[in-house]
This record gives structure tokens, sequence and C-alpha cells, in this order.
């Protein structure tokens, strides 16, 4: 096994809830390794997209150390953290959460651009990775004139084109039909591989949390680890 890409431990987050505050999760541990697809399953307000979240700096825990490769994020400056965010990880969400106004290859382009790269390179990369996910002939369309599955796929062209070492996604088929629902689940297998990266899939469907090398149920403030096939048990694997 390679080292941990990702590496969390005594994770506990708490949101103030009027005048009491409400423990989403608590001494949470986690080793995420680099190269696994990992799959987070869970009921709704289990606190998967808060997990999610803290993981790739999006939130802050309330307690716990989080090292993502070599970046200890609970303790980096908002201008570090958003650095780190821009540059070592892509998120795509159940919303594509595509700029209206632009096009699908501006949409693309946008994290290099942020990130200070010049125009004609962010073109040419964007242009290479929207080819990739199958979206050559859908350049110049906005996200209003895209089917949900081409926008999800700009989405994720959007979350790979700076080249991030870890993939973070929540709820990707979650808005999505069956039959798209399948084809996006294929190109995020396809895409981890050939990206050689470390991802996350936090899911409600169990195809999709099958298809990756670890599945770990999110419930009650626990993590669990499911132990052989589709629908057997799961064991505790905090404190390891």
């Amino acid at each position: 096994m390679t080292r941990p890409m990702i590496e969390a431990r005594g994770l506990a987050k708490t949101y103030a809830s009027g005048p009491r505050a409400v423990r989403v999760f608590e001494d949470l541990d986690l080793e995420v390794f680099e190269g696994e697809m990992v799959g987070i399953v869970g009921p709704s307000g289990a606190g998967k997209s808060s997990l999610l979240h803290i993981l790739g700096g999006l939130d802050r825990p309330t307690a716990g150390s989080v090292r993502v490769a070599e970046f200890d994020t609970p303790s980096l400056g908002d201008v570090e953290l958003a650095r780190f965010r821009n540059t070592k990880i892509g998120f795509i969400f159940q919303f594509h959460h595509l700029l209206p106004e632009f096009t699908a290859l501006e949409n693309t382009m946008m994290p290099l651009l942020v990130g200070g790269a010049r125009k004609r390179d962010a073109r040419e990369r964007a242009l290479a990775i929207l080819e990739r996910t199958g979206l050559a002939d859908r350049l110049d369309h906005r996200p209003g004139e895209l089917s949900g599955g081409e926008a999800q796929r700009v989405a994720l062209a959007r979350a790979l084109v700076h080249s991030p070492r870890v993939l973070l996604a929540d709820e990707p088929t979650g808005n999505l039909d069956h039959r798209t629902g399948e084809s996006i689940h294929a190109m995020l297998q396809s895409v981890h591989a050939s990206e050689v990266l470390t991802s996350i899939i936090v899911t409600h469907n169990e195809r999709l949390a099958a298809l990756c090398d670890r599945v770990l149920h999110l419930e009650d403030g626990r993590l669990l680890e499911r132990e052989g096939t589709a629908g057997s048990s799961y064991t505790n694997i905090e404190g390891r």
C-alpha cells in the first residue's frame, strides 16, 4: 500500500443551532491512500458533505487534524487555503454550479484564469479536457443549452483542468437520470485512472459506490468500512 494522500485524525465538526450546538461527528479518523477511489455512503444528514468539505478545505473542522499530501490544511491561512483548493483539489457537486453567462469552454478555463494562467494556455488545456469528456462539439454552448449530463461533464472537466491530485465528488449523479448517471460513473472511473487521482465520492448510489476500491459508511458520527462485497457488514475503522 502506498502512503496516505489524505489523513484525518480526531476530526470533529459542530455547528451552532440557536442556543445549542449540533455535533455532526467527533473523533473521526480517516486514511485514503494515493491512487485510491473511496466511496462514502450513509443517510441524509449524517455529515458526508461536511466531511468532504473539510477534507477539501471548503470548511474548517471544530477539532482534529487534516493532512492532504504535504498540506496541513486547518493551519493554512485563508489565502493559502484558497490557493491549495485551486491547485490541488478538484470538486464536483450534485448541481454543476456552472456560471450561466459563460460557455462550456469559458467555464472550464475559469480555474486556470483565476490561478493566473495565460488565456491561451488555459484555452488549450480546457479544449483538451473537454475533448476527453466528449464535449468537443459543445464548447460554445452555455449551461442553459446543455443537458444535465452534459453540464455535469463540463463540471468534471472544470474540476480536472488544473490537474489536481485529489478529486472530491459530492453526489455527482444525484440529479441525473439512471442512464446519464451510468455514463458519469464510467467517466469518473476513467479519469480517476488516467489522471492518476486520489478520489473520494459521496453517494447514495450503491452501484457507484461498488465501483470504488473501498466503501465507508458514515452514520451516527461513526465511520465504518464495508467488508467484502456489496451488502456485507461494516467494521469500525476509527483508531486504526
